[in-house]
């Protein structure tokens, strides 16, 4: 959650934001490099972790009742996507900018989940696999000016005659695997499962992703929709491998995340203390969170193009905000990137806390549980 935040801060702060990729080998310094790849963890270990919830809340309820818990959960979270989100990003009133990002594709994810949970959990567990393993076969399949496709396998950016511009950022396959499978791993965190037993199976997992991320990536053919290319410099030939495709997630892309992941699963569970209380705060209010540091960072960034002569104007957004042409020369150095974003997570954290508590010490009002 709070990696997630520096990305969103640098999309809307740095200056060479506006000017290249910061994944370009042939453009960015490590640094730059570094802060962008980091946060490519965020969305799998969003939608696995959330995974991994379901079989939690399966536990309490029958079939049938969970299945209407994921729909009506999976919708409103797709309503809150094209709506409350979409606004964040671009302060536009007229919405004439629209996307399908994370919290669409969590949704629409929940909403196949609560299909999938009718299924015998091994059946799932091989979906899951067969999906993340194989839907790279699919990059060669293109349906020109098809949403549904784009929709389901194949980013894609639209602009509708009635003046619309849609990004569909998020495609259903495979992300919505990335959740079956946590919802598969649920089990082991039964209680009749070992805590040694569940550390083992998680790390020898873990360091196979990896392994098998290395191994793959290296050939470079399949699973790698975005090659890694050999240059003179080892940094940038590093930083062209550790860079797979996102959009859709390619293999390489889900085993360079999930992989770590499971490692870090594996031996934190039993670490306590201040710091990682600090950390849970926004763990425990994540969509609370979400909207209000996408907010906060957008209307920051509305200051800072007032106060350094831009005009606020700016940041009333047509298109995607490292998109749009008149921010360029518009923005700050790497170390202001996280110096405001460390006060975004130091502005929200207190907030965080108070609704945590609010909602722990409320547990009758359902509604509570949407926010």
């Amino acid at each position: 959650m709070v990696l997630m935040a520096l990305d969103h801060t640098r999309d809307y702060f740095h200056a060479s934001a506006f000017l290249y990729d910061p994944a370009d080998p042939l453009q960015t310094s490590i640094p730059i490099y570094f802060t962008r790849w980091i946060t490519h963890y965020c969305a799998p270990v969003f939608s696995f972790l959330a995974g991994i919830s379901i079989f939690f809340v399966s536990m309490k309820r029958t079939r049938a009742e969970l299945s209407g818990f994921l729909i009506k959960r999976g919708l409103w979270l797709v309503f809150i996507e094209l709506t409350m989100v979409n606004f964040a990003w671009y302060f536009d009133i007229n919405f004439n900018t629209l996307g399908l990002f994370v919290i669409w594709v969590l949704g629409i994810s929940i909403i196949v989940l609560s299909a999938l949970v009718h299924l015998p959990r091994s059946i799932v567990l091989v979906l899951s696999f067969a999906v993340i393993v194989g839907h790279n076969l699919l990059d060669n399949v293109h349906f020109e000016g098809s949403v549904l496709w784009s929709i389901l396998h194949e980013y894609a950016v639209f602009d509708f005659p009635e003046g619309i511009r849609f990004y569909f950022g998020y495609p259903l396959i495979p992300w919505f695997a990335v959740m079956s499978l946590g919802y598969c791993f649920g089990p082991l965190y039964d209680r009749s499962i070992d805590a040694k037993k569940r550390k083992l199976i998680l790390n020898s997992l873990g360091a196979s992703f990896i392994v098998l991320f290395v191994v793959i990536r290296g050939i470079n053919n399949y699973g790698n929709l975005q090659p890694w290319v050999q240059f003179e410099s080892f940094s940038q030939t590093a930083m062209s491998f550790m860079n797979p495709a996102k959009y859709p997630p390619s293999l390489t892309y889900l085993l360079m995340t999930i992989g770590p992941a499971l490692l870090l699963l594996a031996n934190v569970e039993s670490l306590k203390g201040r710091v990682l209380a600090f950390f849970q705060v926004f763990g425990r209010v994540p969509f609370f969170y979400y909207i209000l540091h996408l907010y906060l960072i957008h209307l920051l960034a509305l200051v800072a193009t007032e106060v350094t002569g831009h005009g606020w104007e700016l940041m009333i957004l047509s298109d995607w905000v490292t998109e749009v042409e008149l921010l360029k020369g518009y923005g700050f150095s790497l170390w202001v990137v996280y110096l405001v974003w460390i006060t975004v997570i130091g502005l929200l954290y207190p907030l965080c806390k108070k609704f945590d508590n609010y909602k722990s010490s409320h547990k009758e009002k359902w509604y509570l549980s949407y926010l």
